[in-house]
């Protein structure tokens, strides 16, 4: 406030405002006696605005100092000082004092983004076999945040029967923000063939869990089913539109024609394991290598791409080929499980690094990590670093080098680039830093002398 106002003019206003109130009030023998009481009781409450704006500079818990910051939401791709006061961002500056600083952290050389979100995920662990509630499933907390990832979507492995277990077990005890996409199937990806049971597909009570979990559960998932019947996929199309949430398609082996897939689909909905040639599925380019038409009016209308690597289902054929048309992936989803992570998708940064080495730009690879993959969850809180968002926040390096990338065909991409991960912050706190740029010297710990 000092820097607009004349700080003398501040009291003299507000008193004269105030005895303008009080002269209606009192008598003109009391008057100017009540001016003066007026002007010292404004003096005491307003002394914090006649104070220099350097005494209440602000309390920052950690400063990250002289990162290359890349923020798509805010268009900013450069060297930018980030200060943290508990679990929010509260400055970004080219330049942030750290006279207020409890802790300094230096990240000259680095690169600085929002955390990076993961939309396609199998995060439902637990004693049973598959995937819901099994051991097909992996704990977040053990591969998210060495990846710079602090948001994480599961991808249909809970249904409307058994999401509370789900958020209970998983959600409510993880590190990792973990949001949702609800299985039209009641009991989500239990295998066949009771995930297959039509009966079980109930569009009302998936739209009733939704609402009772908004922000927590993002969109519905349609996937695991055979056969050419419509009603699976049309009853999570439903369920969707009644909730007004995306609808994740991801759709292993059906015999439905991809035209008919992608023309139920609406603007925001995602599409995923896009970039892949598998049995009964037919692959977005057509037997020459060429963007089907009808690939390309989806993606006008407004249709999201995701990559949805898992363990079968990217190809550096098909990757590559789209890329060089034009078709870029909108989002990094790993299709992270217990196989994917040993095969040739390992974690979110291999894919971006494969995509790195392909010919995407940095700043595009990290806005489709970050704010694009926001965007497509339509949680638009996240996937940024402005001043009062949460303070979510990975740091990486980029290695240079001879380096290999493998698909889920098992076939080899060599590239010069790796990018790892140094730091990750979640909600204003280091839950994962590789080389310690957050830790003091052993040589100052005094609490053990010898």
């Amino acid at each position: 406030m000092g820097s607009q106002w004349h700080r003398s003019s501040i009291v003299e206003r507000v008193v004269e405002i105030i005895s303008k109130v009080g002269g209606i009030l009192c008598t003109r023998h009391i008057r100017q006696s009540y001016r003066k009481a007026l002007k010292i009781l404004c003096i005491i409450l307003l002394f914090p605005a006649l104070l220099p704006d350097s005494v209440f500079a602000q309390e920052i818990d950690i400063l990250l100092r002289g990162g290359h910051l890349i923020d798509a939401k805010n268009q900013i791709n450069g060297r930018m000082d980030i200060a943290v006061f508990k679990d929010r961002i509260v400055k970004v500056s080219p330049s942030i004092s750290s006279e207020k600083a409890k802790k300094v952290i230096d990240l000259n050389g680095l690169y600085v983004s929002p955390g990076l979100i993961d939309i396609h995920t199998h995060v439902f662990v637990g004693p049973e076999t598959g995937f819901a509630n099994g051991f097909s499933s992996v704990s977040p907390d053990d591969f998210t945040f060495k990846s710079g990832v602090t948001t994480v979507a599961d991808a249909g492995t809970s249904g409307w029967r058994n999401f509370p277990l789900f958020k209970q077990q998983v959600i409510d005890r993880s590190g990792t923000r973990v949001l949702a996409f609800l299985n039209v199937a009641g009991s989500g990806m239990t295998g066949f063939p009771r995930e297959e049971d039509v009966n079980d597909m109930d569009a009302r009570m998936t739209s009733l869990v939704i609402d009772q979990y908004p922000g927590i559960i993002v969109g519905v998932k349609i996937g695991h089913y055979r056969g050419n019947d419509w009603t699976p996929f049309d009853r999570a199309v439903e369920a969707a539109r009644i909730s007004d949430v995306p609808l994740l398609v991801e759709c292993h082996l059906p015999q439905l024609p991809l035209e008919g897939i992608l023309s139920r689909m609406e603007e925001g909905d995602i599409y995923t394991h896009s970039f892949c040639v598998a049995s009964d599925r037919e692959c977005l380019l057509d037997e020459k290598g060429k963007i089907r038409p009808f690939v390309a009016e989806a993606r006008k209308k407004g249709i999201r791409f995701d990559v949805g690597h898992g363990g079968g289902m990217f190809h550096f054929n098909v990757a590559i080929a789209a890329f060089r048309q034009g078709l870029w992936p909108d989002s990094f989803g790993t299709d992270l499980h217990r196989i994917s992570m040993n095969s040739g998708m390992k974690n979110m940064l291999d894919i971006m690094s494969k995509y790195l080495n392909i010919g995407m730009s940095f700043e595009e690879v990290i806005s489709r990590a970050t704010w694009n993959s926001a965007q497509s969850l339509k949680r638009e809180d996240l996937g940024h670093l402005s001043e009062g968002a949460v303070a979510d926040i990975a740091v990486f390096s980029i290695r240079e080098g001879k380096f290999g990338f493998v698909d889920a065909a098992g076939y080899r991409l060599d590239g010069d680039r790796r990018i790892e991960t140094e730091l990750t912050i979640r909600e204003g706190r280091v839950v994962y830093d590789q080389n310690g740029i957050s830790a003091r010297s052993w040589l100052e710990n005094q609490t053990i002398k010898f």
